[in-house]
């Protein structure tokens, strides 16, 4: 029997596969991946250091144990260079032609990186894999200042988790506050504050044009005429779902790889599943649709079509500083935010302009992220 082939090795490939063997314990399943095939949580990679936690102390189980765990194969520091649909096989970097029954892409996302000039700008650090944060916690040993590209989710994350761990952090980035894309201005305002009174310095509304090697660290050049000195420079601009391998395989792919409610992709037998797959022209990179995608997929493998659905979702902020809930409302959905304090934080209700309905949310702060529950009730599904 030609086994299962997930082509990956993180959350959304190794989830998939727990799901999968409570249905079926006996079809093969081959995991080919690039790294060391060990599995960790990505989303804890953003709130380590002030825990103490070491790239190593994040592993919950090498490539041995997780083949012993799910009955199946793991071929680590491998590289799928070539999908064939028609023959159903795939080729690897050690020349090899494996053939598939079902193949599913969990490829996860790649950081995106701004053009910047400079003798420094290819020293820049990023963090999206295991192996990143061991470089880039080795790189911050002994430092005090680390400069963060980006106001995004994930940079503020990694602001709150080094000013935390004792570092000096200055945040750039051309949004006017803190996670723009997902929050309203006052919220971000208030975010702002409360990182800032634990020492992160912003640099907003600019960017950042130009990286050079500086007095054993670095000089960042601003596009507002201004320089920020750090020893050690993270961007955390946001992902590009990785959908190189698709495309080159002749399958559809658009912002991600285009499959439906079943995450078949246009191919048959092929599957996308996780932050490279887009789904009724959604691309969602959190942990709870990965979950849900898992689950449909498993069961889809098993034998039983199952369409993924998704429930309202709102996706914890972790930073700690400034408890901060999300649940984004839908986009192209017209509306207004309402926003009221709530003890020393604030509670934003997003109002449909036609529904006038509560379609999303934002909640910062120790007591106003206690009506999670209440106001997820209220949210549309995401997807039915």
């Amino acid at each position: 029997m030609e086994p299962i082939i997930i082509i990956g090795s993180g959350l959304a490939a190794y989830n998939l596969a727990k799901e999968f063997r409570k249905l079926d314990t006996t079809t093969p399943l081959l995991f080919i991946c690039a790294d060391d095939g060990c599995f960790y949580s990505k989303p804890m990679l953003s709130n380590a250091l002030e825990k103490g936690k070491s790239a190593d102390e994040l592993v919950m189980g090498d490539s041995d144990k997780m083949a012993a765990d799910l009955n199946a194969q793991v071929m680590a520091y491998t590289r799928v260079e070539g999908i064939d649909p028609a023959s159903h096989c795939v080729n690897t970097s050690s020349d090899e032609t494996i053939a598939y029954s079902k193949l599913v892409l969990a490829l996860g996302a790649y950081p995106i990186i701004p053009p910047m000039a400079g003798d420094g700008a290819e020293l820049i650090y990023t963090v999206n894999s295991l192996t990143d944060y061991r470089e880039f916690r080795d790189a911050i040993e002994g430092k005090k200042h680390i400069a963060i590209i980006g106001p995004g989710l994930i940079g503020c994350e990694f602001a709150n988790d080094l000013t935390g761990a004792g570092f000096s952090v200055t945040v750039i980035g051309p949004d006017k506050t803190p996670i723009s894309s997902l929050i309203p201005a006052e919220v971000g305002a208030k975010l702002q504050q409360v990182l800032g009174e634990r020492g992160v310095t912003w640099q907003l509304g600019t960017t950042c044009t130009e990286v050079n090697r500086h007095a054993g660290g670095f000089s960042l050049t601003l596009a507002n005429g201004q320089t920020v000195q750090a020893d050690v420079v993270l961007s955390a601009i946001g992902l590009r779902p990785e959908t190189v391998l698709a495309e080159d395989s002749g399958l559809k792919v658009n912002r991600g790889i285009v499959v439906n409610r079943h995450l078949q992709t246009d191919k048959p037998d092929i599957y996308a599943m996780g932050d490279c797959a887009e789904v009724e022209g959604m691309v969602l990179p959190f942990v709870m649709p990965l979950m849900q995608q898992a689950r449909a997929l498993a069961k889809t493998l098993a034998g039983e079509p199952t369409e993924v659905s998704y429930p309202a979702m709102p996706v914890m902020i972790k930073t700690t500083a400034c408890p901060l809930v999300v649940a984004p409302p839908p986009g192209g959905v017209a509306g207004e935010w309402q926003v009221v304090p709530v003890g020393e934080g604030l509670k934003a209700i997003y109002i449909g302009k036609d529904s006038g309905q509560t379609v999303g949310f934002a909640l910062c702060g120790a007591e106003a992220v206690k009506e999670k529950m209440a106001l997820s009730k209220e949210l549309p599904v995401v997807l039915p």
